[in-house]
């Protein structure tokens, strides 16, 4: 049995992590799963939430990430997010502003389905901003 994974996060502006962890709980879309060693093969995409990384030391590293995939095979986790930022680094202005692009969104929803998937992505985002004005 595999010890560790190997972590590939990135985002369309830099690469965030390479590096082996210990586990990861993914928010897919689908729900949050954790990947630990010998996980077995998933293909998923992301809904806006918190990636959580377990380093080999134990220590945990967590990340805000909104959009894109991730994929589990031959124990190597690959996350390409829209947008990931660290956790310690997102402050009340950026949690703001992606609540007001999740407003804009659900005002343009075409349809019923995509309206209930917007609506909880923004409901996720605001219960997101209380959590970190809690944590201040």
């Amino acid at each position: 049995m595999a010890e560790a994974i190997q972590l590939e996060l990135v985002s369309p502006e830099k690469e965030l992590a390479s590096r082996l962890v210990k586990q990861v709980v993914v928010p897919g879309t689908e729900g949050e799963f954790q990947v630990m060693p010998d996980h077995a093969p998933v293909l998923t995409t992301l809904k806006p939430g918190v990636l959580a990384i377990t380093e080999i030391s134990g220590a945990e590293t967590r990340f805000f990430v909104r959009g894109g995939y991730a994929e589990v095979a031959n124990n190597q986790l690959i996350v390409l997010a829209e947008r990931a930022i660290p956790l310690e680094q997102l402050s009340a202005a950026e949690i703001d502003r992606e609540i007001r692009w999740a407003q804009e969104d659900l005002e343009d929803a075409r349809d019923e389905e995509e309206r209930r998937k917007l609506s909880e992505r923004l409901d996720f985002l605001i219960q997101l901003k209380q959590a970190l004005q809690l944590g201040h």
